[in-house]
């Protein structure tokens, strides 16, 4: 099993937020990719990077970033001996080629030919979230080769105007999932995180969701829910259930992390493991 993490955004809105910040207070954060923003004392893709290490799911860990943050990934990567830094070759945000080109790249680069955790670069979840638990769950899953498995929280109802939402059936396999909608056009609260268990059978169909999409707009390639949404269509996906995650999506978001991590973490040492 391999793993990727998608680290090639530009992060403008917490950006925005440093600059803005009338007490300077994050001035030294600016300019640093969101991935490798400090969480608790430790690099927040360094959270990630332990707990794949002590669980050993995966043999390979490959980190795709854009040239602008390509050396401090880079540096970032030098006590993690099983990554593999690799650069899209965009310099701002206008050039990013999304996520889902991004997660293709690394495929292709590497020859991957494995089931693929991927890893939203910004994320970590609550602690009830456990990385062996959610593998033994796909080993499950896997009775067809071809089914995958996503992670859910429940969200507020106004919070379905900001993710996408599956909607499952009682066996916990998604039937679809709807992309920012209104409260009142789901019954469903299931936010959708950018976690994915792709099995190895998925990969070839990105080529086509890539081919199918290159005409449109970069936003229908960006998000990575927009090809979970095509693939649920043609392949099994599964959902594994967790509390909740955390967001550093803008500077407020980032400080309530930090200080969560810091004061509130009950089991550093088993965190995510």
């Amino acid at each position: 099993m391999k793993a990727v993490v998608l680290a090639a955004g530009y992060g403008t809105r917490l950006q925005r937020d440093i600059e803005k910040d009338p007490a300077g207070e994050f001035k030294h954060l600016g300019g640093t990719a969101k991935p490798l923003l400090p969480i608790g004392g430790r690099v927040l893709l360094s959270h990630w990077l332990r707990a794949l290490a002590h669980t050993a799911c995966v043999d390979t860990v490959v980190v795709v970033t854009n040239a602008l943050h390509h050396e401090a990934f880079q540096k970032w990567a030098e006590e993690f001996p099983s990554v593999k830094i690799l650069n899209d070759g965009t310099r701002k945000n206008e050039e990013r080629l999304g996520a889902v080109a991004c997660l293709q790249l690394a495929v292709k680069h590497f020859g991957l030919d494995d089931h693929i955790i991927v890893i939203g670069g910004d994320t970590l979840f609550k602690e009830d979230f456990s990385l062996r638990a959610f593998t033994e769950r796909f080993a499950e899953v896997q009775k067809d080769e071809d089914s995958n498995l996503v992670l859910s929280y429940q969200c507020r109802d106004e919070e379905t105007l900001k993710y996408g939402i599956l909607e499952v059936d009682s066996d916990l396999r998604a039937l679809c999932m709807k992309e920012k909608p209104l409260p009142t056009e789901t019954n469903s609260r299931s936010a959708c995180p950018c976690f994915y268990l792709f099995s190895r059978t998925t990969l070839p169909l990105l080529d086509a969701f890539l081919k199918e999409k290159e005409a449109g707009p970069v936003e229908e390639r960006d998000a990575p829910g927009t090809f979970l949404s095509w693939l649920i269509l043609r392949r099994p996906v599964y959902v594994y259930r967790i509390s909740g995650r955390f967001d550093v999506g803008n500077l407020p978001s980032y400080i309530e992390c930090d200080k969560y991590f810091k004061e509130q973490l009950k089991n550093p040492d088993i965190y995510l493991i």
